[in-house]
């Protein structure tokens, strides 16, 4: 699989310019990456004046206005060389027009009685100059340039924007990349699909960004991804970083995903009185379906079917097609059925000894609690058929006449529960 790999191609030989004053002292010199231009200047810089100091030293030239780069090698190490192009200097009469660089190596950072000058050392460079050196491996080192100094006719050290641009085997790094492959390409809807990353040549990666349509959907640590949010036709790509020193992002090449065309809709909710039917209205583009549950249905076959539950349900339709399954569901809500009478007389003469709540017989599983006006709960049962109903009584003890409460908890899918108060009349 073909890989396209970022690595900084876009910035290679391309010209960024960097203020001059994040690199006008040596603690914060200018990170220089491999076979990266950059555009700096040295216009306005300034230079620090005491012994040991950053700027206390002498090789083919001493300290002027100074600018710092570093750069570090990598395991190999090897021939490297600083490419000084594009020099333009501020005009005047009396500012110098030459540039001053070498390559430091410093045992103690930014401190001048541990510099050793490696490579050549330029003390005249009006047009375009190259810094050579051969260098140890993984090692940190500094450039330092500087305008020319003063000299008869020349008050000021020379001004310059220019360009540079560091190369070479000791500083080469093998090109990083990142692959990308899928479980499956070609699915089902709403199929589960595993991707999984491999790095290639990607020291110091860090976490793995996953992309559909080029729209980030995730970020992981592992080089695992998974998802079922997947359309015919997405792109699925991945990248990474690479390297902790002038990070490299790296970008798989993208896998399209083919969905298989399924659809499938159960139709919208209804709400029915109790004992009423209803005609489900679902559709499919598979001639392969069915309905569950199969209990109250018509036909489990057709797209159509009439419908009488007794309580509230949840109707699915499931389609085939081409080793695809897909399901959507429609509820059908049923008004509750429930008569809750407000009162009832435990006089024993025959009607309303009791306290009968129609419709309730068809929740087997519900929970009935009544309570006095304190709190004290005076009767319970798990469902509520006429053998069950409260006569008033408590632990066979009648009641004072009063006001109760109760909660009815009728444990349907809809989670039902209905609370109020009930009048004992004797």
């Amino acid at each position: 699989m073909r890989t396209l790999v970022i690595f900084l191609l876009t910035a290679l030989f391309s010209h960024s310019a960097v203020a001059q004053s994040d690199y006008n002292v040596c603690s914060q010199a200018l990170e220089l990456c491999p076979n990266v231009s950059v555009s700096v200047t040295n216009i306005g810089a300034n230079k620090t004046v005491c012994p040991g100091c950053e700027d206390d030293f002498n090789f083919c030239f001493t300290a002027n206005n100074t600018i710092w780069f570093t750069f570090t090698t990598n395991a190999i190490g090897g021939a490297v060389q600083l490419d000084f192009s594009n020099l333009v200097f501020q005009p005047g009469l009396e500012i110098g027009t030459a540039l001053q660089a070498t390559i430091l190596s410093a045992s103690i950072p930014c401190d001048a009685a541990s510099y050793a000058a490696v490579g050549n050392c330029v003390s005249n460079g009006s047009a375009p100059f190259t810094l050579n050196a051969v260098l140890n491996p993984s090692t940190s080192y500094f450039v330092v340039v500087s305008g020319e100094s003063p000299s008869p006719g020349i008050t000021s050290p020379a001004e310059c924007t220019f360009d540079l641009i560091l190369s070479g085997a000791g500083v080469d790094r093998a090109a990083s990349s990142i692959s990308i492959s899928a479980s499956n390409t070609v699915i089902c809807p709403n199929e589960l699909v595993t991707a999984s990353a491999g790095l290639s040549a990607c020291p110091d990666s860090g976490t793995y960004q996953w992309f559909i349509n080029d729209t980030l959907v995730a970020v992981t640590t592992g080089s695992i991804f998974q998802t079922s949010e997947l359309s015919d036709g997405d792109v699925l790509t991945v990248q990474n970083n690479c390297y902790a020193q002038c990070p490299v992002t790296v970008t798989s090449s993208g896998i399209v995903m083919s969905v298989y065309s399924l659809s499938v809709n159960a139709g919208a909710d209804i709400n029915i009185q109790p004992g009423e039917s209803v005609q489900l209205n679902g559709s499919s583009s598979s001639t392969t379906f069915v309905w569950s549950p199969a209990f109250g249905v018509s036909d489990t076959n057709s797209l159509t079917p009439f419908v009488s539950p007794e309580v509230t349900t949840v109707f699915a339709l499931t389609a085939t097609e081409n080793g695809c399954t897909l399901q959507d569901q429609v509820v059908v809500s049923v008004a509750s059925p429930l008569f809750i009478p407000n009162t009832f007389s435990p006089d024993n003469e025959g009607t309303n000894d009791t306290w009968e709540i129609q419709g309730i017989n068809i929740y087997t599983d519900c929970f009935v609690k009544v309570f006095d006006r304190w709190g004290q709960e005076v009767f319970q049962s798990i469902g509520y058929s006429s053998s069950k109903e409260w006569d008033g009584t408590r632990n066979g003890n009648p009641l004072n006449e009063g006001v109760y409460f109760y909660i009815i908890e009728l444990r349907d899918s809809d989670e039902q529960v209905f609370h109020g108060s009930i009048t004992l009349v004797r």
